[in-house]
């Protein structure tokens, strides 16, 4: 009788296992297939010199998820590998923000470039290479 069970629970287990495989597997292969692309740009003064270490936030243009990096030396930064969709950007050095770069668009494989500008009456604390 043992042996009768056990071959029925696998006359049953094989096909469902495959059916959970069918329905399942491509539905998590396709969210691993997520559009992304790289948003990159440069933060510079009111005089157009770049600002190293100056932060750079980006959020949903519904204002969730922000994420912060830094200009390097040469005032560049780069989010990358972001999922496609519209942004807001901006920058902060110095005690002074950037106005909002609103709606950038990532685009798929595409890397998206912007300048960010301080404001004019923002201290201009430059290095310079």
């Amino acid at each position: 009788m043992r042996k009768l069970t056990s071959a029925i629970r696998g006359i049953f287990f094989v096909p469902s296992l495959a059916l959970s495989l069918a329905v399942f597997l491509p539905l998590a292969l396709a969210a691993q297939r997520v559009p992304i692309g790289t948003l990159e740009g440069t933060v510079l003064t009111a005089n157009g010199k770049p600002i190293a270490d100056a932060s750079v936030t980006i959020q949903t243009s519904d204002g969730l998820h922000p994420h912060a990096t830094h200009t390097d030396a040469n005032g560049h930064f780069e989010f990358d590998r972001w999922e496609t969709g519209q942004y807001d950007v901006r920058a902060h050095a110095n005690g002074a923000f950037s106005e909002w770069d609103k709606h950038v668009v990532i685009r798929s494989k595409k890397t998206t470039q912007i300048t960010l500008r301080m404001p004019k009456d923002s201290a201009e604390k430059v290095v310079v290479n």
